[in-house]
This record gives structure tokens, sequence and C-alpha cells, in this order.
């Protein structure tokens, strides 16, 4: 039992020097790092280290240390139920050991690897509310006299107030990454735009697995709106108050894309002056969102299998294992299957991908759509643009329509937006719109001196329907409305198959 002897003034000022410099900094490192060095100063010995336990994979792991060998030792980790550490973990008791070489319980791993010998040390827990959270350990007293059982009353109370310094700044170093990546994941506000058969559908699927934790893959051409659907899916699943973060694979070069999506020390490269954390950290207990998942490397693929089995990483240049609680959602527009045949892309890191797939309808399954995504685009970009908001005249309704969109959604968007700047006199007619969207061939076009929307929606329909030897339900999927529409549409507009169809 610790005995409540009165501290000595000279132990009593090096405590409160150790207070000060403990709480000078709400950064994790520096915190944990001046608990270190003050503790080896406060009990006069040679070493000393704090060891953080990471509770999801009941590990120890060092995360500051001082004397010959600190460097060696910060990073290395081990079972939470091994070594004098462990034992002080699970008891919440100090503890002291005179001579390591007679206590059955002391780890010898760890000196082995750092090249370090331990003669004796103190232990004690670090506690905050009742919860054990690591470990500070003072190690081999400076002197003949080794530690004794002043020391143990002096390593508890020295745990005490690096136990309040730690938890605050885990505090900050929480809400620091959490308010970044709430940054990092509201740039644009979710707003999906739309009633087609072929949009429900889709959305359907999202509500669906949005109540589960399942990793999603969307797949689809580009521009059609994956990176909506993936917000929409964290929007409305249980992790929606924790924040959302998105990468483009594709747009970063293999060493940058490993150091943003997992972290890097500093020093890990040429330029790395700082530890960064990455997009897996900032993620942590929300979305993760992968654009463009068929274009990163074989080594980023191996590093991104072993995060969705062990859900753990370790940073680019470091050793220290990180974890982490990320819901993943993958996309692309490639084909990962011929990928897969090509030896470009890893079969296992696939099936742990296309755990449920989603496939995101190109515009031009969603016709019915596209006069509501025109309003929607005419006045976000008038806004955006500082101009007066045009109006759209039918003519160019009916060309934007009839347009197959190789682009989708975003080359709408754009022509939109180029609309709007070039809009006359608060109009957008035809003359304002891209030579591709104008182009008509002789098929396509409505009959003769029929030029308004009901000529072209029938001009449209028949071409569907024949391209699709007058199969309704086919043709309504290609049109991206039901096959009652399409029924009620081909009554309305009096189209009757030809004889010879």
């Amino acid at each position: 039992m610790i005995k409540n002897s009165p501290l000595n003034p000279s132990t009593l000022s090096s405590l409160v020097e150790a207070s000060s410099a403990i709480n000078a900094s709400l950064d994790i490192e520096p915190t944990l790092q001046a608990i270190a060095r003050t503790a080896a100063s406060v009990m006069g010995a040679e070493a000393s280290s704090v060891l953080i336990l990471d509770p999801k994979r009941d590990r120890l792991t060092f995360c500051a240390a001082t004397g010959d060998h600190a460097q060696a030792l910060i990073g290395q980790e081990f079972d939470a139920n091994v070594g004098i550490a462990g034992k002080v973990l699970h008891s919440g008791k100090p503890l002291l050991v005179s001579d390591v070489s007679n206590e059955s319980s002391f780890y010898k791993g760890i000196d082995e690897k750092v090249n370090f010998t331990t003669r004796g040390m103190v232990a004690a827990p670090l506690i905050k509310n009742g919860q054990v959270i690591g470990v500070v350990e003072v190690i081999n007293k400076v002197g003949e006299t080794g530690f004794g059982p002043d020391d143990l009353e002096l390593i508890q109370l020295f745990a005490n107030l690096a136990a309040s310094g730690t938890t605050n700044a885990q505090a900050h170093e929480r809400l620091k990454r959490e308010n970044q990546g709430f940054r990092s994941g509201q740039e644009d506000r979710l707003h999906i735009v739309g009633q087609s058969q072929a949009l429900r559908d889709a959305l359907a699927l999202c509500a669906r697995v949005a109540r589960t934790n399942a990793t999603v893959l969307l797949l689809g051409e580009t521009g059609t709106g994956k990176e909506v659907l993936s917000r929409h899916i964290h929007a409305n699943c249980e992790r929606t108050a924790k924040p959302f973060i998105a990468i483009n694979c594709a747009a970063l070069p293999e060493t940058l894309l490993e150091s943003e999506l997992f972290g890097h020390e500093k020093g890990a490269f040429t330029g790395a002056t700082s530890q960064k954390v990455g997009r897996f950290e900032l993620a942590d207990g929300g979305t993760l969102f992968l654009d463009e998942i068929g274009d990163i490397s074989h080594s980023t693929q191996l590093r991104l299998l072993r995060v969705l089995q062990e859900r753990e990483f370790v940073r680019v240049g470091g050793t220290k294992t990180v974890s982490c609680d990320v819901r993943v959602i993958a996309a692309t527009n490639r084909d990962l299957q011929a990928a897969i045949k090509e030896k470009k892309f890893r079969e296992d890191l696939y099936y742990r991908l296309n755990v449920f797939p989603i496939r995101t309808p190109p515009l031009r399954q969603r016709r019915a759509d596209i006069p509501l995504l025109v309003d929607h685009f005419i006045t976000s970009s008038a806004a955006r643009l500082g101009v007066e908001t045009p109006v759209i005249t039918e003519e160019a309704v009916v060309l934007l329509v009839r347009y197959e969109w190789p682009g989708n959604i975003r080359e709408l968007q754009n022509v939109i937006e180029r609309a709007v700047l070039l809009a006359d006199h608060g109009r957008i007619e035809p003359g304002q719109l891209p030579r591709e969207v104008c182009g008509e061939s002789a098929d396509e076009a409505p009959a003769a001196g029929d030029n308004t929307l009901w000529g072209y929606e029938k001009a449209m329909i028949v071409r569907a329907l024949k391209e699709n030897g007058w199969n309704q339900t086919r043709a309504a999927k290609a049109l991206g409305i039901s096959r009652d529409n399409l029924r009620y549409r081909v009554k309305k507009c009096e189209i009757q198959r030809p004889e010879s169809a």
C-alpha cells in the first residue's frame, strides 16, 4: 500500500514544474514526450517511457521515451497482457521491481530489440474516469540505492498528473481530426435530382445498404454521380454524425496517394517535415469514399487490402500500427473483372470491395430527369456566377433531352453553366448550346412541322422501340422510365408498331 507521507519541497517543486510541462501543449506527441522527460527528471532515472493502450487491438505501444535508446523504442508494441506494463495495466496499481531478473513477468523482448539493459523499474497506470489508458515506466534509478517505497508513491502521483494531460491531449486530437474531417466532407451539399425509374432503383439499393456497415462498390460511367450516391449512403447510415472523407485515387501518384490514405511520419521522405494524418484516420468512425479505385498501383492495392482485412495500418515511414473503424465506399468506371484477367487488379481486393455493388445509371437511361436537372443547374450556376437566372426555351430543352451525354451529369452541368454565361436577354436558346448537342440525324428528328416537345418525345419513343425490337420492357429501360410509363406515353402519342416491324 502507498503511504501518505508529505513530499519534500524539492520533489513538490519538481512535480509542479512537471505539471506545467505536461499541460503546456494540447497536441498529443509533445504532451507524451513531456511526460516521459519529466518522469525521468523527477524520479532521477536513466530512462522512462509512456505506453498507450489501443483497446481495439488490446496492445500497448511505446508512444514516448527518453534515454540513450529512446528513438529505437518509440513505435514498438506488444500484447497488453505481457510484461510488467501489462501487469500494471490490468491491476490498475503501481509496481516497484528492484531487480527485473527476479521478476517472472518481466518481458525481455523489448530490451533485446533496442539493445538496452533494464535493472530495475517503477511503473504506474494512467487512469482517467476509472479507465486505464496507459502506463508510465521509469527505469534504472541513477546511483546505487535503487528505487524505494517513496518512489512508488511518487510515480503514482506523477501518473495522475500525466493521465489528465494525456486525456486532454487525446480529446483535443480527436476533435481536431473530426473537425478536419467535417471540413473536408462538407465541401458540397448533397442534392439528388430526378424521378426516373433507373435513379429510383439505385436509390433503393442505397437505402438498403445504408442500414448496414457493408463495403459498397459503385460502378458506372464517369460523371454519373457516384460520389453523390456515396454521400447519400453516409447521410442515411448510423455513421452520419461522423466524418465523410473523399479522395480521388487517380488524381495522385503512387507515393503521394499512400501518404494521403495512410499518413506519414516526419522524415519519411524528402519534404515530410512533420507528421501527417491520413484519410483513414480522419474518417475514423465515419465513411471513406475511394473514387477511381481501379487506377491504384499494386503496392497500394496490397496496403488497402490489409486495411480492409485487419482494420489497421502503418503510416508511411512509421512502425506504429494504427487501428481504424471506417466504412469504405469505393467507385470506378473501369471493368475490374477485365482488369483482374489482365493482372492489373488484385482478385482478393476485388472481392473485399465488391460486397454490395451498385450500378449508377448513365444519363441516357434517365432522360426523364434531364429537364429537372437542367432547371437545377441553371439556378445553381446563376447563383454561383452572380448573374441573373435565365429561362430556357422549349427547343433547347428538347435538344438536351435528345443528346446521348457521354460525359453524363458532369457534362450536362458544364453545358448548362456555359449556356448561363452565354444567355441573351435572359434566355437560353439552341444557339447557346454546343454544336454536338444541336446535331440531329434524320431518324431522330420529329415529324415535319412538329417542333414541339411533344413531337420530340414521340420521336424518342419510336427510336427506342425500334432499337429494342419493339420490346417495351427494354425500350423503357433504355429511356429510363417504367414500362407502365412507356405504355401510357405510347398511347398518348398514338404510336403504333408497323406491320413490317
